[in-house]
């Protein structure tokens, strides 16, 4: 059974040695590891020099580099297109998704699952506002989505040559890879893991680039937060009606009495209504603007 293992990584340079040693320490009993696949999206430091190294010691040692960061998504996908393993692993270059896993994914796998997921139980040095957005975003994704996607779940996982064949033939420009693979089907099983610390540098992931990941996971499985707008417009409409007759009789019975901060509170109320509602339709009409195009998902400036 042939292995190839997908590591995508954006100026990790500290951090690819580190992680090829652990996978090269691996004892795998019966299966043959055809090779690594490094996709360098973009990077600002000598990470794509590093695998160059590598890649001049070990023939299975493989890279790609973009040429311009297109996001961990996308190199997601370029590293599955050029994987040819009977089983594909995908995982992160930081070291906090363990390489001594891999045979406990290779043995679920045998008893005959399709894909194996895991899910972080504890990320070790992590604070609590990552923890706690972190659980928040799989909640409003379960909760406005029509696709239930594991809460804590990694991108560290195991697919077969159909399911990752099955996965190469969506072609969308925003792609969510958790939210993707648990619509596709298939058996499919789940190990838990406790994360430890990155071994070296920092996350490339800042809050822009989370919420903007959490919005395209939300936009691309849910028409939901469209229907919330139509209910929320068409319930204060009830209302406006219902104070709009109420003012009308007053003003008929002569009881109106000067109402600024009323006047105020329900013009910032109803704006705040129509602009949300009119963002939400606007990121949808984003994302078709972006798919209409029909651009490459990525260029590749290198390989080794």
């Amino acid at each position: 059974m042939t292995l190839s293992i997908v590591l995508p990584a954006f100026s990790e340079e500290e951090n690819i040695a580190f992680i090829y040693g652990e996978i090269m320490a691996l004892e795998l009993e019966g299966v043959e590891l055809l090779e690594m696949v490094f996709v360098d999206d973009g990077s600002k430091d000598g990470t794509f020099e590093i695998v160059k190294s590598l890649a001049q010691k070990d023939k299975r040692v493989r890279g790609i580099r973009f040429s311009r960061n297109f996001g961990k998504q996308i190199a997601l996908l370029a590293g599955l297109r050029e994987s040819g393993g009977e089983i594909t692993i995908t995982m992160d270059t930081d070291g906090q998704h363990p390489a001594a896993l891999i045979p406990e994914l290779i043995k679920e796998y045998e008893k005959g699952y399709d894909i194996v997921n895991t899910s972080r139980k504890h990320t070790a040095g992590e604070g609590w506002l990552k923890r706690v957005t972190s659980r928040g975003f799989y909640r409003m994704l379960n909760m406005l989505s029509d696709q239930k996607v594991e809460a804590a779940a990694a991108e560290f996982r195991l697919m077969n040559r159909s399911a990752v064949d099955a996965y190469l033939s969506f072609d969308e420009r925003d792609q969510y890879h958790n939210g993707l693979v648990s619509w596709m089907g298939f058996r499919q099983s789940s190990l838990s893991f406790d994360a430890p610390e990155r071994h070296s540098g920092t996350t490339k992931f800042n809050l822009r680039k989370l919420f903007r990941h959490g919005l395209s996971g939300i936009t691309s499985f849910s028409t939901r937060p469209l229907r919330i707008s139509f209910t929320v417009g068409l319930i204060v409409m009830v209302i406006s009606l219902a104070y709009g007759t109420y003012a009308i009789l007053n003003f008929f019975f002569g009881t109106t009495n000067p109402g600024w901060t009323s006047l105020m509170f329900v013009i910032l109320f109803l704006g705040s209504v129509q602009l949300f509602s009119i963002g939400i339709i606007g990121e949808y009409i984003a994302r078709l603007f972006r798919e209409t195009k029909k651009r490459p998902h990525y260029f590749i400036q290198e390989r080794c």
